[in-house]
């Protein structure tokens, strides 16, 4: 009999953080201090708080030393297990994901997301290896060797050089909906807010060596998948599937799995998953996107039984507003959607807010959701983050170290 002592988040009341005794015995956990999303239904729409809500995390493994990308994505999970924590694996083996509990408020998902990232910082630490939360390594990788999985060797064989160069890690929301219907039109009604949502989150400034030039460079890699960014609008769940059917007769995706596009139906719960995110910096930035989707998500509801008409948007506007947001993310004028005027990013969020302001109120999220921007205006998102570091030496072991230490900001 063998016991090993594990840091864990405990879900204690008022979110304090406890050090508890994991116990594994035989090579079994007694108990299970998180419980992962993926084996519940997302789904209660009608709690007294608003429609529940879980985040889905991917983060890179890099080598303490070189901050280089390691595959150890396998070690990484074997000792999260051993503290209750299930980590997935990700396409290539430098990445492992978190997923959160099922959460009903901003405190809960704060607390729990909090917690995960403690468990795999400290796992990946206990495997030789740092855990951080980019959307693209900020080293120059030699090679992202694929998970050996049979589903992740059929996608890296059917799509070469996209697949083996990886390690892309983003950041996804679930918000319960009524039924898949229902998920189609709120999807409609949330493509205009998705070049913003992209600008907020944007963390992929420094790549392989280099400023970018582009405060996410994770979406304009990710747009060689075939199936990858905003979706078509679709007139009803029936079309949609049609659309999904024809790519993969097309080849042009694997599965339904591969349905990469930026707001979609889950293929898994009863949910609108929003996929539009670079891996945010900080646990404040995830719980902040995650509740402003939310919101979003419940003002496109209310919209929609309201009968409010969808105004026209033409991709090629949509388009040049991705452009714009993920080249100059907060730091620069992005595309407003309905004006096609160009706006002071701050001056943008601060404006959806305000469109949100309802649901944000309802959720009691309006006073600390106004702060958490205006903070993050003047702090700087991932993005801002990794220049500042790069601009002071023009070392890239400065990025890493700063991505390393926000990552763990606040757990």
């Amino acid at each position: 009999m063998s016991t090993r002592k594990c840091d864990v988040w405990s879900p204690t009341a008022q979110g304090n953080r406890d050090l508890e005794l994991c116990e594994v015995i035989a090579g079994k956990r007694s108990v299970t201090l998180i419980r992962p999303v993926v084996n519940n239904p997302m789904g209660r729409i009608d709690t007294p708080a608003g429609p529940t809500f879980g985040v889905e995390e991917e983060f890179l493994l890099v080598d303490p030393r070189s901050g280089e990308p390691v595959a150890r994505n396998v070690a990484v999970a074997e000792r999260a297990a051993e503290c209750g924590v299930e980590l997935e694996l990700e396409l290539t083996s430098c990445q492992v994901e978190t997923t959160s509990d099922v959460a009903s408020s901003s405190d809960d998902l704060r607390r729990n997301l909090a917690g995960l990232r403690r468990v795999a910082a400290d796992s990946a630490e206990a495997a030789g290896a740092r855990l951080l939360a980019v959307a693209l390594p900020p080293t120059l990788p030699t090679d992202f060797p694929i998970t050996d999985k049979p589903r992740y060797h059929r996608i890296a064989e059917r799509f070469g050089m996209i697949a083996h160069e990886q390690g892309i890690s983003g950041c996804h929301v679930h918000v319960a909906v009524a039924d898949r219907e229902l998920a189609i039109k709120v999807s409609n009604r949330l493509r205009p807010w998705l070049p913003l949502l992209l600008a907020l989150t944007a963390n992929s400034a420094v790549y392989r060596n280099s400023d970018t030039g582009h405060a996410s460079w994770r979406s304009v890699l990710w747009a060689r998948w075939p199936s990858a960014g905003p979706p078509p609008y679709f007139d009803s769940a029936d079309e949609y599937d049609a659309a999904v059917r024809a790519m993969l007769v097309s080849g042009a995706m694997l599965d339904d799995g591969m349905v990469y596009w930026d707001v979609r139906p889950s293929a898994n719960f009863p949910t609108v998953e929003v996929r539009v995110a670079d891996v945010p910096a900080t646990v404040a930035e995830t719980v902040l996107f995650a509740t402003l989707v939310r919101a979003l998500v419940m003002t496109a509801v209310d919209d929609e039984d309201r009968g409010e008409a969808i105004p026209p948007l033409s991709p090629h506007a949509l388009k040049a507003a991705y452009w714009r947001a993920a080249r100059y993310g907060l730091d620069g004028e992005l595309i407003d959607l309905d004006s096609h005027a160009l706006q002071p990013a701050p001056v943008q969020l601060e404006a959806f807010v305000d469109r949100v302001k309802p649901a944000l109120t309802a959720l009691d999220d309006y006073d600390w959701v106004r702060t958490e921007v205006r903070r993050i205006a003047q702090e700087g998102n991932g993005a801002m983050r990794q220049r500042r570091a790069w601009r002071r030496r023009r070392e890239v072991s400065d990025v890493v170290d700063e991505a390393a230490s926000a990552t763990v900001e606040g757990v």
